[in-house]
């Protein structure tokens, strides 16, 4: 049995970037808090050790306190990994133990311990190698806008060895496998074992890695999941050879997908052996060497684990997975199970994640580039903290993503750094140096300096006042307090994301804030999202470490699976289950936890046949039935989880079991808190002081924390301050002190503030951001409510918000080559149809004439009505890439169609919606009507296509929804000037641009002239001559003499042109500015008609969007000297050197021997024994590698700093739909 818990220290610590913070319960129930610098060499050599020695020092044993050791000297500091550690080691120890000097005895510390690393930190781990059957690099690392500059992550391995072994599995009757004997894997499939192990070739290899240095080593086999015996023998031999570390993906994630597997076993062997150097300093910092003391690490899914269990690929998100355990168990229950929002603000970033009685997992996820295939709890990081940097440009309020870090940090910092949010929230009196330490300047001994914030922003608004003219000229304060609510309206972002885009409704929410910067903005974020509540722990400074102390001890088994959730495998799904239990509660056992605190909970890792979108149901709620598992009814939770994530559900699939999981939970029961004492008196005034608010200055009483009792209500304005955290009560609020401490704020509806049409710089970053959030929630309703796998799982397919002339407002970051031909697809038919367009129709268009990019890409219109408008005051529209749509071939993308009703149906101006009833039959007509073209045939996929449409006019309408929500709030005549003044601030960037790169490359005061060439395959060219006018800051684009229309279908309708033209511009400016229609309004394309590039209406064009977009894309970087063109794909950076790279080269080897080259494009029968290999192009530069690049090549993009990695699940589906 464990010792009581008031027997003995208990310590939680929380070791971040910057600050370490540690949370102490000692003997007698009495709690220690305590912050300390992460890293401070001179006076100690690890923190989360220092802390806990302090801690002993101020209470003692006995009475003893422990005396502070003197500071290691610089020669002592142990280094790990040749200066690249991501974790500090040390070896100090706890002198003066006050038992007899024989250190502390075994049981008086438990400690929890999480060791935190934001993205974009750096990279620091075990130099290791990867053995393998296949390999794939990671996806690029794309930035959140269209750039040129897309850089490719390190891969965390230094050598690769192949394997040569193969498992596949069998299938009855195939000739494959005639002489084979299949044997059963742990899923249950049936498998051949084509080629064992040849561990005699492999021992060589692997010596040679020894003698290189490395000794780490993930192991990575195809199906291993399902055989793990191949791993298994390379893993036994690793270790014999001597490799320190050995990750078997098999083992660290037995799951089915390979490459995240694969990348995850890599984190793994890249990761655990820092930690286990760390945990070995970590235990020579004191004298019994933590003989007999349990000490328990966070994982990333918000479990505890034993320190011996403890591994890098659980490892990522431990610090910020204790912040979310700490709101969810004190948020949530003292709130009654109102769902919860968690808001983590500190000095980079902003943690955002969603509590509602269960903890919200994701089971892969982007981390630095590095695709990690385990349970992690879902949080979402946005490139807005304290530290964001403010900028203006083009118009527009920017902040972030670019950050001060802590050096040399904000302003105010007194070491030249950069404005930031930190330094106005100083300069609007919400932050009081005197609270504050004089740990800042050159020698960290001054306060912070709020004059020199003041003088930072009174030099940028006189150059915004500059731009924007006597008339609309801003005061200092009107500056700070507009970049304060860009920055907050980034921060809701995220939250809309986790929140309406999947179905829930935001205001229902509490926003639990803590972090160091969040009690600033937690009552203006509150108000913007309709919350009417925010709660802020006593120990939200320190809520990482405090969640450690209240997290439950888990361990969890998993294994794969491939069987259907039918009847017949009921017995098998329980006898798995059952299994995975008794390992659980054995493992949690053997830690001295008995069987009565220990529970588990099974899961199916659930997917509708045909379709890669699982989901880890839980039976939790869904008792056995007579037609269930005996351990519950998960098809009904499946069902229900489907239901609410996507809309509807597909009864007539079969449910296939991809993976059985047991999660088990031990608690500790250390969650107790004691309540505080009742107020006796009125909440005493630390001071008064000014601070700025909407509409002036304000006096705002200022309050000590500690000075407050349970009871006592704080009116805004007014600022609480602890040590740890400064909280900001806004007008209209009220701060209450709960039983137990802690701050719940009421938040009423502010004053309001008036806005006008007329252009104001602060509501156009605001408004930009809005017209933004519309086209993602849209995005998210389409994927949700998708049947298709191009929808729903490739992500193909953009959303769009588009103003009453049809011209682009605002879209999400999706398909490049939809989002400019969409608007002309919009404009199209309000001349078309004009007056036609009534409340309640829908329009469906796929037709090059009428904007269209090719057959497949179906776009689906619907006009927004306002009360009293005839006409629409707006328009949203989606554009969805369907699998099928008829023509000569399957898919609709036919290679050697000649003519458009080849590739499918046709739709110009169809009424898809009338009055608002949805045109099935007649759609279902069209759909069929290429089946008469003789050779062809109508679609082949009815079910999905309507389901799919449907999905769009959901989309859509969710768009209006949030359009009218707008206009209701601010007002047609706000709105609709707004989305003209972010249209002209875009058209703004282009044209600075545009004057940028004529001053660069051409004469002062004179027109230039730039041009490129490019071809296709066949020879077709494609010529540009662009004539820029430095003066206006216009451009003529003119693509006469570009080829004719081929008899092929590479040729590009019109509408491609313009995307391509569109996103090369927006490229080219080098900021986040909006993408649309703005950035074609200062240039003219001059398209021939006849040509490639605008053919005939029968023209086939189902090539031209996927080729000719990327080759007409070339051009124009050719002409601007922006970037390389290499394989048209925009993957690479500006290279300014090199020679053409190597073309590509597709084979066909016969089974006989015979090597057939295919060409650029064919359709060949095969037959069993035939081998198909793909060699892909090289990269190539421009010019000869022996001669210096050109002066202006390259910079066509100004540098955009370093750009902050996001992360989380709406950071991943972005990420999704960008490389879709």
């Amino acid at each position: 049995m464990r010792a009581a818990p008031g027997e003995r220290f208990q310590f939680a610590i929380d070791r971040g970037g910057t600050f370490t913070d540690v949370f102490a319960r000692c003997p007698g129930g009495r709690v220690r808090v305590l912050k300390l610098l992460s890293e401070d060499p001179a006076a100690y050599r690890d923190a989360p050790t220092e802390g806990i020695r302090r801690i002993l020092q101020q209470v003692g044993r006995s009475g003893a306190p422990c005396p502070l050791p003197p500071p290691p000297s610089p020669t002592a500091a142990a280094g790990v990994g040749g200066g690249r550690a991501p974790f500090p080691s040390g070896d100090q120890r706890i002198r003066g133990a006050p038992e007899g000097g024989g250190g502390l005895p075994a049981h008086p510390l438990r400690t929890a311990f999480a060791k935190r690393s934001r993205p974009g930190e750096g990279r620091g781990g075990e130099a290791g190698a990867l053995s393998l059957t296949c390999v794939s690099p990671p996806p690029p690392d794309l930035p959140s806008s269209p750039s040129q500059a897309v850089s490719m992550p390190e891969v965390l391995y230094e050598e690769v060895v192949e394997v040569d072994e193969r498992v596949v599995l069998y299938q009855e009757g195939c000739q494959l496998f005639a002489d084979s004997q299949p044997v059963t894997g742990v899923t249950g499939d049936s498998l051949v074992v084509q080629r064992p192990v040849d561990l005699e070739a492999l021992r060589g290899p692997l010596k040679k890695l020894l003698a290189k240095g490395i000794r780490s080593i993930a192991v990575v086999l195809l199906h291993s999941y399902a055989w793990p015996d191949h791993e298994q023998q390379v893993g036994a031999l690793a270790r014999e050879l001597g490799f320190q570390q050995v990750s078997l993906s098999s083992e660290v994630m037995p799951m089915v997908r390979a490459v995240p597997r694969g990348y995850t076993a890599c984190a793994d062997a890249y990761l655990t052996p820092c930690i286990g150097r760390y945990l070995e300093g970590f235990r020579a910092g004191f004298a019994s060497r933590l003989q007999g003391v349990p000490v328990l690490f966070m994982r990333s899914d918000g479990g505890l684990t034993p320190m011996e269990a403890f591994s890098g690929s659980r490892a990522i998100l431990s610090g910020p997975a204790g912040g979310v355990v700490g709101y969810a168990v004190t948020t949530y229950r003292q709130e009654a199970g109102q769902p919860v929002i968690g808001f983590d603000m500190g000095g980079t970033s902003t943690d955002v994640s969603r509590y509602a009685g269960e903890y919200e997992h994701v089971f892969e996820a982007t981390t630095a580039g590095i695709s990690i295939q385990a349970p992690q709890l879902d949080i979402n990081t946005v490139a807005a903290g304290g530290g964001s940097q403010l900028f203006f440009r083009s118009g527009l309020f920017v902040v972030g993503p670019e950050s001060a870090g802590a050096h040399p940090g904000p302003t105010c910092y007194r070491k030249g750094g950069p404005l930031t949010v930190t330094d106005a929230n100083l300069c609007l009196g919400r932050l009081l140096p005197e609270y504050f330490p004089c740990i800042f300047g050159p020698d960290e001994d001054q306060p912070l300096s709020r004059d020199s914030a003041l003088q930072a922003f009174r030099e940028l608004t006189a150059s915004i006042n500059a731009y924007l003219g006597p008339r609309s000229a801003l005061g200092v304060e009107e500056v700070a307090m507009g970049f304060i609510r860009v920055a907050d309206e980034a921060m809701c972002r995220p939250i809309r994301a986790l929140t309406q885009a999947r179905g829930h409704d935001t205001s229902r929410h509490i926003l639990a804030c803590f972090g160091g910067a969040g009690g600033q903005h937690a009552c203006a974020i509150a108000r913007t999202l309709g919350m009417s509540k925010v709660f802020i722990h006593k120990y939200s400074g320190i809520l990482s470490a405090y969640g450690l102390a209240l997290a439950d001890v888990v361990h969890e088994a998993q294994e794969p699976c491939a069987l259907a959730y039918a009847p017949e495998a009921y017995a098998r799904l329980d006898e798995r289950v059952a299994a995975l239990e008794e390992e659980c509660v054995w493992a949690l056992e053997a830690q001295g936890f008995p069987r009565a605190q220990i529970s588990t909970e099974a899961f199916l890792h659930l997917r509708y046949e045909r379709t890669d979108c699982a989901l880890m149901c839980s039976a939790k709620g869904y008792p056995a039935t007579p037609a269930s598992c005996r351990t519950g009814d998960f098809g009904a939770s499946f069902a229900a989880r489907y239901l609410q994530e996507f809309g509807f559900t597909i009864p007539s699939r079969a449910v296939l079991v991809d993976d059985i999981r047991v999660r088990g939970t031990a608690t500790t029961g250390l969650g107790q808190e004691e309540p505080v004492a009742a107020s006796k008196a009125a909440a005493r005034v630390e001071k008064v002081t000014s601070c700025y608010f909407e509409g002036g200055y304000r006096e705002t009483s200022v309050y000590l924390l500690e000075e407050l009792s349970w009871g006592h209500c704080i009116p805004g304005p007014s600022i609480l301050i602890d040590p740890n955290s400064t909280i900001l009560v806004e007008p209209g609020c009220t701060a209450a002190v709960t039983r137990l401490g802690d701050i719940c704020i009421t938040v009423g509806s502010g004053a309001v503030r008036p806005i006008g049409p007329q252009r104001d710089p602060i509501q156009l970053s605001i408004f930009s951001h809005r017209f933004m959030s519309i086209a993602e929630q849209m995005g998210r309703i389409l994927q949700r409510t998708a049947i298709s796998t191009n929808i729903k799982e490739r992500l193909d397919f953009s959303c769009a918000l588009f103003g009453p002339d049809g011209g682009l407002v605002s879209n999400a970051p999706h398909i490049p080559v939809h989002l400019g031909a969409m608007q002309e697809t919009v404009q199209f038919q309000i001349q078309a149809l004009g007056s036609g367009l009534r409340e309640g129709d829908v329009i469906l268009s796929n037709h090059p004439c009428a904007g269209g990019s090719h057959l497949p890409d179906l776009t689906v219109i619907t006009p927004v009505f306002w009360l009293g408008e005839p006409r629409p005051v707006f328009f949203v529209a989606s554009r969805g890439h369907h699998a099928d749509i008829g023509g000569i071939t399957p898919g609709s993308m036919p290679p050697h169609s000649h003519s458009l009703q080849e590739e499918g149906a046709v739709f110009i101006s169809f009424k898809l919606v009338k009055n608002g009833v949805f045109q099935e039959e007649e759609v279902t007509k069209a759909l069929m009507a290429p089946g008469q073209i003789p050779g062809s045939s109508g679609t082949r996929s009815l079910h999905d296509n309507l389901s799919d449409l449907r999905a769009q006019v959901a989309a859509n309408q969710k768009g209006i929804q949030l359009v009218n929500e707008l206009i209701g709030h601010y007002g047609l005549e706000v709105v609709q000037a707004y989305m003209a003044h972010i249209q002209a601030n875009a058209e703004v960037a282009v044209q600075e641009m545009l004057r940028d790169f004529a001053k660069r490359r051409g004469e002062p005061g004179r027109p230039l002239l730039v041009e490129a060439e490019d071809f296709m395959d066949d020879g077709s060219p494609l010529r540009l001559k662009v004539a820029v006018d430095p003066q206006e800051g216009k451009a003529v684009f003119d693509f006469s003499g570009s080829g004719h229309e081929v008899h092929g279908n590479c040729n590009a309708p019109r509408a491609i042109t313009l995307s391509a033209l569109i996103y090369c511009l927006r490229c080219m400016v080098g900021q986040d500015i909006p993408l649309n229609q703005g950035c074609l309004a200062p240039v003219r394309a001059v398209i021939p008609k006849g040509s490639i590039l605008d053919p005939s209406l029968d023209a086939a064009v189902v090539g031209g969007n996927v080729l000719t977009s990327q080759r007409v894309v070339d051009v124009i970087f050719r002409a601007f000297g922006a970037c390389a063109a290499s394989q048209a794909l925009l993957l690479f950076p500006p290279w300014t050197g090199g020679e053409s790279g190597s073309p590509g080269l597709n084979l066909l080897i016969r089974r006989d021997g015979r090597t057939l080259n295919l060409g650029g494009k064919t359709s060949v029968a095969v037959f069993p024994g035939d081998t198909f290999c793909l060699q892909t192009p090289g990269g190539g530069g421009f010019g000869p590698p022996t001669e210096p690049a050109p002066a202006e090549m390259g910079q066509g993009v100004p540098p955009r700093g370093r750009p902050f990695a996001e992360r989380g699940s709406v950071c991943d589906y972005r990420l999704a739909q960008e490389t879709a």
